[in-house]
């Protein structure tokens, strides 16, 4: 059965995106997430580092100067060698200011002291509270954020003697390395993890779209005149299981509708039968009663010619019984076919066999194929065809040279018969009406014809149509399966 072409996406295709859309919202959201915290992280301790950094640095200037009252004056003889010591186990840079701003002493060399001064408005603000003061700034000599931290140191009585300030280098975008490391880690991971939900997503995809096709085509294949509608078979336990129940609950249904359209086919069609076997059979009674009932009204035993009246009248009786006796066995025929005997034959043979019968009449013989072979009874196709073309002679027109042309040709699997003529042809809304049992256009005939061509031709499966033109003729079309096994075909080609 061919596949059917999605307008859309497909299923599987649906998945696929789904899963890659999935994988991808997944690494770009971790990735996202990851970049924040490692970024917030960094900030996070690069601020504790300084905090550290700020609260050692003061400890150990405190612990400089508590020693006795110390004013801002002494401050460079009592840090002259201990602020190098501080500066050298913090790995920081020392610069003290007076409460005017004014410079001190450091650990570094005057010579590469940028500020001698600090700015008043620095000084007023480090001087109004206790905490550290920082300023944010980026010195593009070392491509790195300079955080100017500035203190009050006091004395052992508390009281402000200097201003400390200190210069906190720091790279915040150093998480970038960091983070670029991560990523290289999980894009690593989360292919090798795409790589094996591909594997799956195609293995689950493939096994749901194989079942959903199978469903698919065995839902396409169910019709009122398919014999026997398999249902199906599945035994796992998830949302298709509904779906399969739902379908043999249906096939159910079908076969019991099937059943009860069946009985009242085959009852009604018997009711027509019975009434058309009545009228067949009256008609002959009816002179037999006229032709008993007259001579024995005009009976006389003394009459010469009273011989030959019994005669002609027994002559009458005798044909109006056989008349009886072909319905009888014209409707016997009809109920009961042959039983079939199904053998593999060449349809073109059998068929030009069939034809040599009507030697008086033109008839043309064309095939698509030299040898087309099919698995049915010999009698059934001879009853077929001798049946349609017999109608074919039937319907010659007058005016001109009755011709028949019959044509046979393989179409895959299947055989095309289509037997036409150039007779007067049959009216459009009598098309379905020919097929049924009490229905016939002469003037003789039971009208069963049609009637058993039509179910010798279903039995095997097949179908026949009919297209007329009033006037110009008729063409009768039978489809049939050719039923014959594919090495049988292969060994003839």
């Amino acid at each position: 059965m061919p596949l059917t072409k999605y307008k859309g996406y497909s299923l599987r295709n649906k998945v696929f995106g789904g899963f890659l859309l999935i994988c991808f919202l997944s690494i770009t959201g971790s990735s996202v997430l990851s970049y924040f915290i490692l970024r917030n992280n960094a900030t996070v301790q690069s601020k504790t580092d300084l905090q550290k950094k700020s609260e050692s640095l003061l400890s150990s200037l405190d612990y400089a100067v508590s020693h006795t009252q110390a004013q801002t004056d002494d401050l460079p003889n009592i840090l002259s060698n201990t602020i190098f010591e501080i500066a050298d186990i913090n790995n920081q840079d020392i610069i003290i200011y007076d409460l005017e701003g004014n410079f001190v002493i450091s650990n570094k060399d005057l010579n590469f002291i940028a500020n001698k001064k600090l700015p008043l408005e620095i000084v007023n603000k480090v001087l109004k509270t206790d905490k550290r003061i920082d300023f944010l700034t980026y010195d593009k000599n070392i491509d790195a954020n300079v955080t100017s931290s500035y203190m009050v140191l006091k004395n052992n009585m508390l009281e402000p003697i200097a201003i400390v300030y200190f210069p906190y280098y720091h790279n915040d975008a150093s998480y970038i390395s960091v983070f670029n490391k991560y990523l290289n880690y999980i894009l690593l991971v989360n292919l090798i993890v795409i790589a094996i939900g591909i594997w799956l997503s195609w293995i689950i995809s493939n096994n749901l779209t194989k079942a959903v096709t199978k469903f698919s085509e065995l839902i396409n294949r169910i019709t009122l005149f398919e014999n026997d509608p398999q249902p199906i078979r599945y035994y796992q336990n998830d949302e298709l299981n509904q779906l399969v129940k739902a379908y043999n609950k249906m096939i159910l249904q079908i076969k019991e509708q099937k059943e009860r359209l069946s009985f009242r086919e085959k009852e009604e069609a018997w009711r027509e039968m019975a009434k058309q076997v009545a009228h067949e059979v009256k008609n002959p009674l009816t002179p037999m009663k006229l032709t008993i009932q007259n001579f024995e009204r005009k009976f006389d035993p003394a009459d010469p010619q009273i011989t030959e009246k019994v005669k002609k009248m027994s002559k009458i009786m005798v044909d109006q019984i056989d008349l009886v006796a072909t319905v009888a066995n014209a409707f016997s025929q009809f109920a009961q076919l042959p039983e079939k005997h199904n053998e593999i034959f060449d349809v073109n043979q059998e068929i030009k066999n069939i034809i040599r019968i009507f030697s008086d009449e033109k008839i043309y013989f064309h095939s698509n194929k030299d040898k087309i072979l099919v698995d049915m009874d010999k009698i059934y196709l001879s009853r077929i065809v001798t049946n349609i073309v017999s109608n074919a002679r039937q319907a010659r027109d007058e005016n001109r040279e009755n011709i028949i042309n019959v044509d046979v040709e393989q179409r895959q699997k299947r055989i095309i018969v289509t037997i036409e003529d150039n007779g007067v042809g049959i009216p459009e809304d009598l098309y379905q009406r020919i097929f049924e049992p009490n229905f016939t256009s002469k003037s003789s005939g039971m009208g069963l014809g049609l009637t058993m061509v039509r179910k010798m031709v279903e039995d095997y499966k097949g179908e026949i149509s009919v297209k007329s033109t009033v006037g110009k003729g008729t063409t009768f079309t039978i489809s049939l399966p050719s039923n014959v096994p594919q090495t049988t075909l292969n060994g003839v080609n």
